[in-house]
């Protein structure tokens, strides 16, 4: 938020200052940005409530440059009054006298203390981020540099087509702790990755939902995460994530093609559906195959012979590239457990989630 719009909002003092390791202390987390800034990046399990939505921060910000700060304040009071009226009879009327709710803007000032002093008068014991936003973000720069040398990884590497997604849900469900990157980045990490009902988050909101995840796993027990390289579609893995993890200890998926195959379709069924959009992904692919191997995967697809198309892909495009990733990235690799998945049902993969915790009890 400007210094504008900041200093055009009354700025309350009747909540308690709390800091970012209090966060969980609460019983709900509101976020009082425009939703503009929410988007961009919140601290995850947050509402947004803009006292100013965007279009009103504009124009706050707009009158304080370019007419007053008083008459910036006086407009920015009113739409602030209005908007925490509207979200108290909209949201918060059926909230118990226990309620603990946590309030926080850009930096802690205005907005949020607008917000948490009317809660306060109402009798609710509200809590009021310290530093806001700012601050928040400067610890999860801070402690994703750290928190990661504290976790025992067990890396699950494997061709693509392995299930290794599908492992991680499975050995969750078992009671495993499990980082899933590419669940936190909404993408399956491939050129094929995207998927097509949910776009990836900001770079900022991929680091916080990393950072809440690490938050809530334990040192004193392994967990899964999916072997991965630098960047999960668009998105970075933090770099001392992804260091701990390039020299952590590995577990191998291995499967026959027919079962790859069958799993692939299965993950990317969407694609079977809407040969267009493949071929416009595939399209990506003609400077490593050159035009002719792509015209004829996008034949395939035009004619729907998908497990032919999947095979080749795998065989021709994945395998080469994963073997030289795993190969560079995980030095552990060679000293590897080895397990074999041999078909793509649920209940297989259940049984490789359980014969992997099995082998390893500290799990």
């Amino acid at each position: 938020m400007s210094d504008a719009t900041e200093h055009a909002t009354h700025r309350g003092r009747s909540a308690s200052a709390v800091t970012v390791a209090q966060v969980d202390d609460f019983d709900e987390i509101i976020d009082v940005r425009s939703e503009g800034e929410f988007a961009e990046d919140h601290i995850p399990g947050a509402i947004n409530l803009p006292v100013l939505n965007n279009a009103e921060r504009e124009r706050v910000g707009t009158i304080y440059k370019q007419v007053s700060s008083f008459d910036a304040k006086k407009i920015g009071a009113a739409l602030v009054s209005a908007n925490i009226s509207r979200h108290i009879n909209a949201i918060m009327l059926d909230r118990p006298r226990d309620w603990r709710p946590l309030i926080y803007c850009w930096r802690g000032g205005g907005r949020s203390g607008a917000m948490a002093h009317v809660l306060a008068q109402i009798g609710w014991k509200v809590g009021q981020l310290d530093g806001g936003y700012k601050a928040y973000r400067r610890a999860i720069i801070e402690e994703l540099t750290t928190l990661p040398a504290r976790f025992d990884w067990r890396v699950v590497c494997g061709m693509t087509g392995t299930g290794k997604s599908r492992l991680l849900h499975a050995l969750r469900e078992q009671g495993a702790q499990v980082l899933d990157l590419e669940e936190l980045a909404a993408h399956r990490g491939s050129v094929l990755g995207n998927l097509p009902d949910a776009p990836q988050p900001a770079q900022k909101m991929f680091e916080s939902r990393v950072w809440h995840a690490l938050k809530h796993l334990s040192p004193e027990r392994p967990v899964y995460v999916e072997s991965e390289s630098r960047k999960i579609g668009k998105l970075r893995v933090p770099p001392e994530l992804i260091d701990a993890m390039w020299q952590s200890a590995c577990v191998v998926i291995e499967a026959p093609i027919p079962v790859r195959v069958a799993l692939l379709m299965d993950e990317y069924v969407h694609f079977l559906s809407d040969a267009k959009l493949l071929n416009t992904q595939l399209d990506c692919l003609r400077s490593l195959h050159g035009g002719v191997v792509i015209d004829n995967w996008q034949d395939m697809a035009r004619d729907s012979q998908w497990s032919r198309l999947t095979e080749e892909l795998l065989v021709k495009h994945y395998d080469p590239a994963y073997t030289r990733a795993i190969v560079n990235h995980y030095p552990r690799l060679p000293q590897a457990a080895r397990h074999q998945l041999n078909a793509h049902t649920a209940d297989a993969i259940d049984r490789l989630a359980t014969e992997i915790l099995t082998a390893s009890p500290a799990a």
